[in-house]
């Protein structure tokens, strides 16, 4: 069956006039489908590491380290869900470019995905954007469409996919609904079935950031079918609204800054992110985030982006809470992408300096922690 007219379903309008039931297309879908679904089965699972606690508090903390994707960070998982979302629903096509508002992660695990099916990608960004996050881009074969402001990115995005007669993959929309939250290996079950063997196998709170929101929303749905005791808590960063709209129940909730703490939090409600699913929010400075992310490297030997700092520091003051009232229990958070890509910025004390950010109270509370197992007032 031939198809033609203008299609809205991804977002954007864009051209359609292709023949479904054409095999040369038939073809080419399944191999992409295929090649999509290889990545996924040649690709060992994350690891889930500890983090050293005193014995004698009875509380066990691991860092699920999406780190070691092929693409290096967690949003890898997030790009293969939409690809295949995409390939599934005959929005992606053979020839036509797929289009992406991200600066980050997520334009770099597209990138991946885009040429492995053979595709061209485009990245629509701020033109601020990191030589290094270009040059993975770039990297992976995709290409990079610089804005003035990124408040334009989502408009822009969806204007070259209308005259290209591409996809707009459009993640802040489709996240939450494009990957299986009831299970199929996503990041929940994988964290369940790693935990089995442990003293705690089921966590009492797991710590998602959110960027589009699809993370923390595929965590608490499978926690919530599955019936588990977990809580989920997404921890916000200065600069993001989330926090204000889950408590204000207020979907409108905006703010006029970008975050800088990269891939999380946003100026706008992000339609993947899902408040009612989760259990709690905590309002995290970026001072203290990148305050943990360096305390994260003392403990364990490895560095981290930013967001992993933002969820590390709401897993101590979680655990800290639970020392306070004699609970024992395990906690899981994300160790979200490899710090390498950010030693310009939150291990340089230069750019500390120039975002006028000090470290120096957060290092002490998470030592003065750590030591005592008390938090400071």
């Amino acid at each position: 069956m031939k198809t033609s007219g203008k299609s809205v379903a991804n977002g954007a309008m864009v051209t359609v006039d292709v023949d479904r039931s054409d095999p040369h297309y038939r073809a080419w879908l399944k191999e992409a489908v295929r090649k999509v679904q290889a990545d996924a089965n040649r690709s060992a699972d994350t690891h889930l590491l500890r983090f050293p606690l005193p014995e004698e508090w009875g509380i066990d903390l691991y860092l699920k380290d999406e780190s070691t994707h092929p693409t290096g960070s967690l949003k890898h998982r997030l790009a293969r869900s939409l690809f295949l979302y995409g390939l599934c629903n005959g929005w992606i096509r053979p020839g036509k470019p797929v289009i992406e508002a991200s600066s980050g992660s997520t334009a770099v695990s597209e990138a991946y995905f885009a040429k492995l099916i053979g595709v061209p990608f485009i990245a629509v960004m701020p033109r601020t954007t990191s030589p290094e996050k270009i040059r993975l881009i770039e990297f992976h074969g995709g290409q990079c469409h610089f804005v003035d402001d990124s408040r334009k990115m989502y408009e822009e995005s969806a204007s070259l996919a209308e005259r290209t007669g591409g996809h707009y993959m459009d993640q802040f929309t489709y996240a939450e609904r494009a990957t299986d939250w009831r299970g199929n290996n996503n990041i929940a079950e994988s964290i369940y079935q790693q935990l089995r063997l442990e003293r705690y196998p089921e966590p009492t709170w797991i710590v998602a950031t959110a960027g589009t929101g699809g993370t923390s929303a595929t965590i608490a749905r499978y926690v919530h079918y599955l019936q588990h005791d977990t809580r989920v808590c997404v921890p916000d960063p200065e600069n993001s609204c989330f926090f204000e709209g889950w408590t204000k129940g207020d979907p409108g909730a905006c703010t006029d800054h970008g975050s800088r703490i990269e891939g999380i939090g946003r100026p706008r409600m992000e339609p993947s992110f899902v408040p009612g699913a989760i259990d709690r929010m905590m309002k995290v400075p970026d001072a203290a985030s990148v305050a943990a992310v360096r305390a994260l490297e003392k403990a364990i030997g490895r560095k981290a982006g930013g967001s992993t700092g933002t969820g590390l520091w709401s897993s101590l003051k979680i655990i800290a809470e639970m020392v306070a009232g004699g609970r024992r229990g395990s906690v899981v958070t994300l160790l979200c992408d490899p710090g390498d890509r950010y030693l310009d910025k939150y291990y340089s004390d230069a750019w500390l300096a120039e975002q006028g950010l000090d470290i120096a109270p957060y290092t002490a509370t998470i030592e003065q922690f750590l030591a005592t197992g008390e938090w400071p007032r």
